[in-house]
């Protein structure tokens, strides 16, 4: 038997592409229409937007733990997050959670040290990119990363909040990040970290300048893997 994948979520479209992803590809692993058991609990996105705007981390960490409690409830073996910017909270938490995680940026910098890049453009909303939940994860592959400037962090904040959480895509916003990975791969990017679970609704390698790392997916698979895997 595979393991029951809790999903903590928290914006409603990278979640659902991360829900799909496991469901859609579980099938070439278990066979047609097969998939691991999967359950998603969120909190409204509204709350957590409250708690980032004035900083508290740790109460964006008690609503996910609020979740994991709810999936463990019911019988989910792990968690996945699909949302990279409060994944900050995860440390103030994961000491009290009922059920181990699978950290979103420790399985892009997996992948991204088993492709061999060297130096990744980070992107993301304007407080991921300003963290250090990748470089971190980063940094103890030996893999560089660059930062957007604030100017490039704005315009890209912007598209998410004002477009691709509601499921906006429009040509526009994929020119403005061409235009921005364009000036980060003349510095030195070899791959994008899509550090958005939204982005990758807009980007991907048929139009970014740069191969991409995208964080919805590698989360999906790499949850899917540690299922089926399970010796239960």
């Amino acid at each position: 038997m595979s393991q029951h994948i809790g999903i903590v979520a928290c914006s409603a479209e990278g979640a659902a592409l991360c829900y799909r992803t496991i469901c859609v590809e579980g099938a070439e692993l278990l066979g047609p229409h097969d998939h691991p058991e999967v359950s998603l609990h969120t909190h409204s996105l509204a709350e957590y937007i409250r708690c980032i705007e004035r900083n508290d981390w740790q109460a964006v960490g008690d609503l996910m733990l609020s979740s994991a409690r709810k999936l463990a409830s019911i019988g989910a073996d792990f968690l996945i997050c699909p949302d990279n910017t409060i994944h900050q909270a995860l440390p103030f938490i994961e000491d009290h959670s009922p059920l181990p995680w699978l950290h979103i940026a420790e399985v892009v910098a997996t992948h991204a040290s088993a492709r061999g890049f060297r130096r990744v453009a980070l992107t993301g909303t304007r407080s991921l990119v300003e963290s250090e939940v990748y470089p971190e994860k980063l940094s103890a592959r030996g893999i560089e990363f660059l930062r957007p400037d604030p100017a490039e962090r704005e315009a890209i904040n912007t598209i998410i909040f004002d477009e691709l959480v509601y499921g906006t895509l429009t040509s526009k916003s994929v020119g403005v990040f061409q235009a921005i990975l364009t000036r980060m791969q003349q510095e030195g990017c070899d791959a994008v970290v899509l550090g958005c679970t939204e982005i990758p609704l807009l980007m991907n390698d048929t139009n970014s300048p740069l191969p991409t790392l995208d964080s919805t997916r590698l989360l999906a698979r790499a949850a899917l893997h540690r299922a089926v895997k399970s010796d239960r």
